[in-house]
């Protein structure tokens, strides 16, 4: 199956030759997400402020895929202060919701005039009801 590269004026612009996402089969692979809105101006500010646009990029990328960021099976969170790991926290709950939460890396980074950048792998196909009812909790994670 070919890939299918995604590109928005809904985000921040990508910072190099990339595309915002890249669509294969069933998964969203998305680019990093930076504190910048989509004119490309750079929110400056508190982390939270600098958090909250790069999730909100992050999200209108997954959108542009067709996609949410509730489908995410994988975040990588780069922080330039590990600090904010708590705030972080805080944060990525009211963006990425649902009962089955992805994995996620979180790692300090130097960082170079911003505080966060966000990656994710989004996959869209559906599972079967059929395959989770009447599973334990302990049976769908060890399935």
């Amino acid at each position: 199956m070919p890939k299918r590269a995604i590109i928005t004026d809904q985000a921040a612009p990508a910072g190099g030759p990339y595309s915002h996402a890249v669509v294969a089969g069933d998964t969203i692979y998305l680019a990093g997400a930076v504190p910048m809105l989509p004119d490309g101006t750079w929110v400056t500010g508190s982390f939270a402020e600098q958090a909250h646009a790069a999730f909100r990029n992050l999200a209108a990328v997954a959108q542009a895929a067709g996609a949410s960021l509730d489908q995410a099976v994988r975040v990588g969170v780069y922080l330039r202060d590990f600090d904010d790991f708590s705030k972080l926290n805080e944060i990525y709950a009211e963006y990425i919701k649902g009962d089955n939460l992805p994995v996620r890396t979180t790692l300090p980074v130097p960082l170079v005039g911003f505080d966060i950048e966000i990656d994710a792998v989004l996959y869209t196909a559906q599972v079967p009801l059929s395959a989770s009812v009447g599973m334990s909790r302990a049976a769908r994670i060890a399935g």
